[in-house]
């Protein structure tokens, strides 16, 4: 067993990793409901909201599924403490930056929301840099 498998995480590291994997799986049940909306939500929506996601280009998408796909598997990774969380976060950080950035200047949409999606892929990425640092992740 190598050094950094013996470095424990303080209790603070498990919380944020549960929470952060709570967190993804909510995207990732977001990105499913807009990714299979049936016909009864469609049937709810105006015409403009309807037209909006019509119309929503497939890199959108992929962005989308890129960035919640990749937070629950960087959550996931930091609960079994492997540091490719690392990269897996920072791949889904830069597909949320992506996404964000087409909602905010071209579907000219925000809300509350949007800066902290931004700030918690970001945050995500610094802490399994960190964890990797102490060696609390090899």
């Amino acid at each position: 067993m190598n050094e950094a498998a013996k470095t424990k995480p303080p209790i603070w590291y498990w919380i944020v990793s549960v929470f952060a994997l709570i967190w993804n799986l909510l995207g990732v049940g977001a990105y499913l409901a807009q990714a299979y909306m049936d016909n009864d939500t469609r049937a709810g929506l105006t015409e403009t909201e309807l037209a909006m996601y019509e119309n929503l280009p497939a890199w959108y998408t992929a962005a989308f599924a890129i960035a919640v796909f990749a937070g629950a598997l960087g959550s996931i990774a930091l609960l079994l403490r492997k540091k490719w969380a690392y990269i897996i976060f920072l791949i889904g950080a830069i597909a949320v930056i992506l996404q964000m950035s087409y909602v905010v200047f071209s579907l000219k949409m925000t809300n509350a929301m949007t800066p902290i999606i931004i700030i918690v892929s970001i945050a995500l990425v610094l802490l399994a840099k960190h964890a990797t640092k102490k060696g609390w992740i090899s």
